[in-house]
């Protein structure tokens, strides 16, 4: 299958982007649901035209400690589209969980959301974590994904890994607590426009919901131990994988290797570092809907 190279976009693009939900405005409505005995903040775009692609919503996941509003920027560039995403227990505004859990638990929390609102199947977006958490989706909840689309993320436990610097730097909070940290840390983590611009943490940044440590660890335990490396070959679903070529966090390496182990994938590579989905939303928007509108 194709994999295609999109370029980096002029500052004042990425800078447009930002400031469209730089004072916290986001495209979702939010509810409280109740999702398999744990409360779940919920944001739901409805679209305007709901219809399209046979009516299939787009199920986001977020990267770890993320909450909805850090995906705004990208559903806001797909207005037309239903989107759905959630607040992973322990983050944002969806209260700890009573007890640990897996990625197959955060599966069976999504597939009770998509129940909530009545749809079958969907089509499931991840990024980072989140796309350890769309891939168990696919692989768990089969007959619910039709398509799926995988940014800046990798197979788990089995992956071609960050330096220790930057391993370091993530297996703690103190970025979403600290904005000076943020700041002198972005560059490291993310690479891409942050290294252009480290001010761009503190604008995207702005929007976390900050909670506790413990919703932090507990996503970090779910993945532990984690892998799709010996399954993905069985996915089904058509895939489009998504990459920045200057990401310290999820090397190049590991976007190839799960287009290599996709049978029906699709590999795009973007001249930006991890968080393209936030500093290049237009472009990100575009390509997506062009892979989900296919006959």
């Amino acid at each position: 299958m194709p994999t295609t190279s999109v370029p980096g976009d002029a500052p004042t693009l990425i800078e447009a982007s930002v400031a469209q939900f730089h004072h916290g405005d986001h495209p979702f409505s939010i509810e409280m649901l109740h999702v398999d005995g744990q409360l779940l903040r919920v944001g739901r775009q409805a679209g305007r035209h709901a219809g399209r692609a046979g009516g299939l919503p787009l199920l986001l996941f977020n990267g770890i400690g993320g909450n909805i509003e850090l995906l705004g920027p990208i559903a806001g560039w797909m207005p037309e589209r239903e989107v759905i995403t959630f607040d992973i227990p322990g983050v944002g505004h969806s209260p700890l969980p009573s007890r640990p859990y897996r990625m197959k638990g955060v599966a069976r929390l999504a597939a009770g959301v998509l129940d909530h609102y009545g749809h079958e199947q969907a089509d499931v977006l991840g990024v980072s974590w989140g796309g350890a958490a769309a891939q168990q989706f696919a692989r768990s909840q089969a007959a619910r994904c039709r398509r799926l689309i995988l940014c800046a993320t990798a197979t788990g436990m089995f992956m071609i890994p960050a330096r220790p610097s930057v391993l370091l730097k993530m297996a703690t909070p103190r970025r979403y607590i600290s904005k000076s940290y943020a700041r002198s840390i972005s560059g490291d983590i993310y690479g891409g426009d942050y290294r252009r611009d480290p001010d761009l943490a503190g604008r995207h940044f702005k929007h976390i919901k900050w909670q506790s440590r413990l919703g932090y660890y507990l996503q970090i335990a779910a993945g532990t131990g984690w892998t799709s490396v010996h399954w993905l070959h069985r996915l089904q679903q058509p895939t489009l994988v998504m990459a920045g070529s200057d990401d310290p966090l999820i090397p190049f390496a590991n976007a190839r290797l799960l287009h290599k182990l996709i049978p029906n994938s699709e590999l795009e590579v973007f001249d930006c570092g991890h968080l393209f989905l936030m500093t290049r939303p237009q472009q990100c928007a575009r390509s997506i809907n062009e892979f989900l509108d296919r006959p």
